[in-house]
This record gives structure tokens, C-alpha cells and sequence, in this order.
């Protein structure tokens, strides 16, 4: 059987990363599988241990991470997410192309433990319209798009990390694109 491949997808909040995954992610010629991660904090209302997360207590998941049964994992805002190696690795192995979409951190993390994995960068067009994307959401506070662009801006700093990079433009068009990518990639094993 035909390992799998690694696609390892990111980009600033905004960006469009779960509109333009959602054109392509389903297609079973690409054969794309989550990874369940695990995080630190509690399930909330209607999350299934082993489905959504693997739950874990902030002693385990550092124990764990002490263990090397991450092969990425971050802290955001109190709370730790990491994705684990196992499983990763079974899904490969069975042949399934296993789908990350994770922080910058996470990434580089990736690269450095496992350099044959295709990293995919979503860019916006402009800052320009990342923020307009931002605003017209309605749904955040002056001060949270405002963190959110510089964030962004550090985030698009670090794109030439990733061996492709997409333009989000038109939603169609960045999914086909990577969904190319996608079937060269797999094709390539």
C-alpha cells in the first residue's frame, strides 16, 4: 500500500482558509483525513472525546509532550493543542493523506520533524483586503480586527516557510489551485 502524504494547511484569520477547504476537502480522489488533536481545555457542550479532541488534563498533555507524542503543539490563551504523532502516522501508513490546519508555530514545528510534509500557505490578495474581510464580518471589536491584521502581517512574513503559497482572490480558483497541488503532491509519493 502507498503511504499517505502530510498536507499541512495555514494562513491568517480571515484569509478565507475554511470557505476555500470546503470546495475541495470532501473529494475522494484526494483522500483527505483529519488528524484529532488534543487539547488541554474542557470539552465544551456537545464535544466528543476522540471525535472533535482528545481531552486531556494540562498534566497529561505535558507529560505527553515530555513523552515526544506531539509532533506539534502551541499554547493559545491558556489552553495547549498539539497534534499526535501516532496518529498521524497510522493514517499515513493506511494510505490516507492526513489534513492539518494549524498555526504558524505548529508549521515550523512540522518542517523541522517531518520536511517531506506539503506545507500550503492561503495569502490574501492585499492587507487591504484582509482587513475588509475582517471588518465585514460584523462580528469583532475595533481593537480585535486591529490585532488581527498585525497579526497577520506576521504571519505572511513567515510564508516563504511553506513550499506553496496560495493567493485567495477568488475562492474557486485558490481551491482549485490547491487542490492541484494536492493531486502532484499524492502522485509523487
Amino acid at each position: 500500500m502507498k503511504k499517505g502524504k502530510l498536507i499541512v494547511y495555514a494562513g491568517p484569520s480571515g484569509v478565507g482558509k475554511g470557505t476555500v477547504k470546503d470546495m475541495f476537502f470532501n473529494k475522494p480522489e484526494l483522500n483527505l483525513h483529519w488528524s484529532v488533536s488534543a487539547t488541554s481545555r474542557s470539552p465544551r457542550e456537545g464535544e466528543v472525546c476522540g471525535h472533535h479532541y482528545h481531552f486531556l488534563t494540562n498534566e497529561e498533555f505535558t507529560n505527553w509532550v515530555e513523552q515526544g507524542k506531539f509532533i506539534e503543539w502551541a499554547e493559545f490563551v491558556g489552553n495547549k493543542y498539539g497534534t499526535l504523532k501516532e496518529n498521524v502516522d497510522k493514517q499515513l501508513e493506511e494510505g490516507k493523506n492526513v489534513f492539518l490546519e494549524i498555526e504558524i508555530l505548529g508549521v515550523k514545528q512540522i518542517i523541522e520533524k517531518m520536511p517531506e510534509a506539503v506545507t500550503i500557505f492561503l495569502a490574501p490578495p492585499s492587507m487591504e483586503e484582509l482587513e475588509n474581510r475582517l471588518r465585514s464580518r460584523g462580528t469583532e471589536s475595533e481593537e480585535t480586527i486591529s490585532n488581527r491584521v498585525q497579526r497577520a502581517k506576521e504571519e505572511m512574513a513567515e510564508k516563504d516557510l511553506f513550499k506553496y503559497v496560495v493567493v485567495n482572490d477568488e475562492v474557486e480558483k485558490a481551491a482549485t489551485e490547491i487542490e492541484e497541488i494536492i493531486k502532484k503532491e499524492i502522485e509523487n509519493v
